[in-house]
């Protein structure tokens, strides 16, 4: 290292210390990279790649971007799962003696951003920490850094049952420890696709045991200390605005795992990745930043707790029931910001005045909505507002203190209202009546001199001065100007006078700033003792704000409030409510659902585009909606609590993992045959497709029997394979449902109404032609069924079905002989040639082998 300079022999000590960073090396008014950072960077970010002599034989790749700009490269690299260090001049570079001090003061990683221009202000970042435990449970252990919320859980079921939970939770970084085996490493690595890191420190320090209070068992507190221990490493500050942390007992809610979000599009759509069309999209009328995280958050788990739900229904109901304090609470709520992270910037000490003007307005809300819950006269809403604490005060102080509209900035001044420092007034008053003073000497100069065009100005670099043109220089009594700078067209100049009222309104100005700054740090770290009331207070608005979106929503879409039994789902009229959002003025078709002991199973048939999907969604959907506390779609509703929902629809590779559609199929499967309980909500979507027809049909009747038998779960099962619908036979809490479809014209008309019973037809050509597949193509391919539907079966095809046990081998083939003989002899009736008697002889002989055929069956 000896051959380089002492700046970069300082970068290369720093940058061994951050291998996994983009080290971010602060250089004047430009973060610079060099070596091999600087290579990848500029291909990331797309800058240029330039050198710099670096006391080396050879020049030093080097990138660079402004300071002033780097938020906006950082947050490119971040959305690319890179670590950004940020490594800043610790002293002034005009008083430093040799090279400038440079520390790291943080490092930014994807699970721990800050900036509201790299987050989304209506989702968590959440950040995970693992702990490996004995029978293949793991803690896991989650923080979100920008509002300071802590969630610690335990998963077991092994490193399956960990990606299902985290990918779920669309956690943005997963902290390790090293000694993790490298089995369950490269899984995670593997199947999450998200920025890995790594900490093997576990030890919790005193200042932070406040917020653990609650966790006794070890798996808890070394997960949670491997994530607060990388926290502090990586921010290097103190984190005062962690919340206690809350233990998640998975027995607490519903749980719904990786897949089944996905399929059922609870947060984002799975074909454009986004929220609209989601669930959450639907029931989001939440107002403020707060109440849509806390959404995402229902949504993701719902309750299970009877009491708790039946809670929120009786809030939901007031809200309807009131109109006008609804609205009313809408309007207050838009007026508040985003608290939970103004807490966390506040800590963070990166917070501005702008943004404690917005504190100051939302804490103005606060009374006006305590009084509007109050007139909703409900027992529940008035304990969930009895809760929040008393703000008068640090409003009060706030308004004394802030400007109505400060800068940004807070080192340029601006911030401060006058009367709230006397020293500042003082040093205020001083600035504003020399500069007052400086107008009276301007014009008293003019007239002393006749110089009409003479002016007093100011620069940063000459200080203020009395400029007078070349043309009047000769105009200037001798003795009294002092020349201080040469222009072109004039001279520039200062008098003993002018001199010495410029050093009182500098001093007064840079003491001004300075004094500014001082009491805006001050107010700052005393509204730091506020941050967990401030975060109570953000909890509860949330709360209100989902509330009132779910009265808002049920009120707007005709919801109705559903009621709970221990074992029967009754749905009259209900409908998938977002297909319904999503067809607007169409007309939606509603459908019943009815389930008891006798009705476990629903066995759905009918053609593709039919809607038996939407069906199977629409109940899942439902009940979730039901046990988040929200009313649901439909004219009644009579629902079991149900502990989980399973669900397998629509088709999807997994690329990543080398998985096919039908692997996917089976695995999803699997998941939840192995997890439901006959308390779950099991989804199954045209099980068995994926692979060869007599393949997919005995998976679909064993996987059938198996939730009948072993499990006894409420199961809404769809499929194509007609022949299972004999199973009702031999099912005892199996029933066959059908969508309807008529035939009209040669085209196929989706009625949507599920009825009881087995579909007659697939449909599938008429799918087709509504698809507008090629007319000689849809020809063809109806000249291809009939011709496959008059052939025989083949040996092959009656061992299939035989190997499904739906009837004997040697009986279906003597049943195809006698039926292919009485076939074949209608078909050689010659019909134009036979006489009337001749043809009801014929028929005669045909009718009594069609009824002897009849009897041996």
């Amino acid at each position: 290292m000896a051959e380089y300079t002492p700046m970069i022999q300082q970068y290369l000590q720093i940058k061994a210390q951050y291998k996994d960073a983009f080290l971010f090396f602060r250089l004047g008014d430009f973060y610079e990279l060099f070596f091999e950072d600087a290579v990848k960077a500029a291909k990331e970010l797309e800058i240029t790649l330039t050198k710099r002599e670096g006391g080396s034989e050879q020049p030093i790749p080097m990138c660079g971007v402004p300071y002033h700009s780097a938020e906006v490269y950082i947050a490119q690299l971040i959305e690319k799962g890179y670590k950004i260090a940020i490594c800043e001049q610790m002293e002034d570079p005009k008083q430093a003696k040799g090279v400038v001090r440079r520390e790291v003061v943080q490092v930014i990683t994807p699970g721990t951003v800050m900036s509201q221009s790299m987050i989304d202000e209506k989702q968590n970042n959440f950040i995970s920490a693992i702990t490996p435990c004995h029978d293949e449970t793991y803690g896991l252990a989650t923080s979100d850094l920008s509002t300071g919320e802590n969630y610690v859980t335990s998963v077991s079921g092994g490193i399956d049952a960990l990606i299902h939970e985290v990918s779920a939770m669309r956690i943005k970084e997963i902290i390790l420890p090293t000694t993790l085996s490298n089995d369950d490493k490269n899984e995670l690595v593997k199947r999450l696709n998200i920025a890995v890191s790594y900490e093997d420190e576990i030890n919790i320090s005193e200042n932070f045991q406040p917020i653990i209070e609650g966790l006794r068992e070890e798996k808890y507190l070394h997960t949670f200390g491997r994530l607060l221990n990388y926290l502090l490493r990586t921010q290097k500050r103190s984190l005062d605005h962690l919340q206690p942390v809350e233990i998640v007992k998975q027995n607490e809610y519903m749980k719904i795992d990786f897949f089944s979000k996905r399929n059922l599009e609870l947060v984002t759509t799975i074909r454009k990745q986004g929220k609209k069309g989601s669930l959450a999209w639907l029931l989001d009328e939440t107002v403020t930043s707060m109440g849509s995280r806390q959404l995402v958050r229902w949504i993701e788990r719902p309750l299970i707790d009877r009491g708790q739900i039946e809670k929120r229904q009786e809030m939901v109901h007031s809200l309807v029931e009131h109109f006008f304090q609804r609205e009313e609470i809408r309007q207050l709520l838009k007026g508040i910001y985003d608290l939970e992270r103004l807490a966390g910037k506040i800590s963070f000490g990166n917070v501005n005045a702008r943004e404690l003007v917005q504190l100051k307005k939302s804490l103005a809300q606060i009374p006006e909505l305590i009084r509007l819950c109050h007139e909703l006269d409900n027992h529940y809403m008035n304990e969930l507002i009895a809760e929040i604490p008393p703000f008068e005060p640090l409003t009060a102080k706030l308004e004394k203190a802030l400007q109505d509209d400060p800068p940004i900035s807070i080192k340029e001044g601006g911030i401060i209202r006058d009367g709230y420092n006397d020293k500042l007034d003082e040093y205020r008053k001083i600035s504003i009546n020399g500069k007052d003073w400086l107008k009276e000497l301007e014009l008293k100069e003019k007239q002393e001199t006749g110089i009409k065009s003479l002016k007093i100005g100011f620069n940063r670099v000459f200080g203020y001065y009395i400029e007078v043109t070349k043309a009047n220089l000769h105009l200037l009594p001798e003795g009294r100007y002092e020349r201080k700078q040469t222009l072109t067209n004039a001279e520039r100049f200062i008098t003993p006078e002018l001199k010495e009222m410029e050093m009182k309104i500098l001093q007064a100005e840079e003491s001004l700033i300075d004094l500014e700054y001082d009491l805006f740090i001050q107010l700052r770290e005393e509204i730091k003792g506020y941050i967990p009331d401030l975060q109570l207070l953000a909890k509860k608005v949330s709360e209100i704000d989902v509330l009132q979106s779910f009265a808002f929503v049920s009120n707007d879409n005709h919801y109705v409030r559903p009621m709970f039994n221990d074992e029967k789902v009754i749905i009259q009229n209900g409908r998938h409510p977002v297909v319904e959002k999503v067809l607007d003025d169409a007309h939606y078709v509603e459908n019943d659902i009815y389930m008891d002991d006798e009705r476990e199973i629903l066995l759905i048939t009918g053609p593709n585009m039919s809607g038996k999907s939407t069906y199977m969604r629409q109940l899942a959907l439902t009940v979730i909606m039901a046990q988040i506390g929200c009313f649901v779609p439909a004219e009644e509703a009579s629902l079991p609590i149900f502990d989980q929902v399973f669900t397998r629809i629509g088709a999807a590779d997994d690329l990543i993992s080398g998985q096919s559609t039908f692997m996917v199929e089976m695995l999803e499967t699997k998941y939840a045959i192995e997890h439901a309980t006959k308390d779950s909500l099991i989804l199954l979507d045209e099980i068995g497709r994926g692979t060869s027809t007599y393949d997919g049909m005995a998976l679909a009747h064993a996987i059938i029997e198996y939730i009948h038998n072993e499990i006894g779960a409420k199961t809404l099962f769809s499929t194509h394979y007609h022949e299972l619908t004999v199973l009702e036979n031999e099912l005892s809490r199996l029933k066959n449902v059908h969508v309807k479809a008529v035939e009209e014209e040669g085209r196929v008309v989706f009625l949507h109404k599920v009825l009881d019973g087995s579909a007659d037809e697939s449909y599938g050509i008429h799918v087709a032609q509504l698809a507008e597949l090629p007319d000689n193509l849809i020809k063809r391919a109806q000249t291809i069924l009939k011709e496959l539907e008059d052939k025989n079966h083949s040996h092959e095809n009656i061992a299939a079905t035989n190997q499904l046990s739906l009837f004997p081998l040697e009986e279906a083939t003597e049943k195809r002989k006698e039926d292919n003989k009485i076939v074949d002899e209608v078909a050689s009736l010659d019909l134009l040639s036979m006489t009337p008697i001749d043809a009801m002889n014929a028929l005669y002989q045909l009718h009594e082998k069609a009824k002897r055929a009849k009897r041996k069956r």
